[in-house]
């Protein structure tokens, strides 16, 4: 006699398809930094991309907001295994700030205040893939969630979508960041489960 009857599967995750192996759903929005939540003022806040050439693209905080902005929806995940889906924000697509950008870079560095960093291929910032967020759930971005902006890149695992965001470098070699430095998988794509160097 079988112990586990025919046709059954074991228990349906909450989150269905739409949850990476390894995650759980959860309603909060966990608050997870590697140190201090800055308070930045919005006067002398800019953000600046620099090519490997040393070109500098810079727009101050009314400029950015003042840009075409977009409102994606989108699902978070993050590598300690959270997952929190439909999240709505507010904010400029990487595709309208590098539009004339030139640049033979393939590779982004993303600086952030008190010094944090994370790479991505530049690939990944295009194509509709990120924004640079200032609204969350209608509301200005909160401090504790990278306000006044962060990178959002969703398909990543969250600590690629780097907060109080202030620049991106494009590279032409690829330069591991904060985490990835400290062990972190390079690309952290969470459907691979991409969480630690090996995985």
């Amino acid at each position: 006699m079988a112990v586990i009857s025919r046709g059954f599967h074991g228990r349906r995750r909450a989150g269905g398809d739409k949850l990476p192996p390894g995650q759980y759903e959860t309603r909060d929005f966990p608050v997870l930094s590697a140190g201090p939540t800055p308070r930045i003022d919005l006067d002398s806040w800019t953000f600046t991309v620099t090519t490997e050439a040393g070109a500098a693209h810079a727009w101050s905080w009314r400029e950015m907001t003042a840009l075409p902005s977009e409102q994606p929806v989108v699902d978070l995940h993050c590598v300690t295994k959270w997952s929190k889906f439909g999240t709505r924000w507010r904010g400029v697509s990487l595709d309208l700030l590098l539009a004339d950008v030139e640049s033979a870079a393939e590779f982004a560095l993303v600086r952030s205040r008190g010094g944090y960093t994370t790479n991505l291929p530049l690939e990944d910032l295009l194509d509709g893939k990120a924004w640079i967020a200032f609204e969350y759930e209608g509301e200005e971005l909160a401090p504790q969630h990278g306000g006044p902006a962060r990178l959002l890149v969703p398909h990543l695992y969250l600590w690629k979508s780097a907060k109080w965001v202030e620049g991106i470098d494009l590279l032409l070699d690829d330069e591991p960041g904060f985490w990835e430095t400290a062990g972190y998988n390079n690309y952290g794509d969470p459907w691979r489960e991409q969480r630690y160097q090996g995985d």
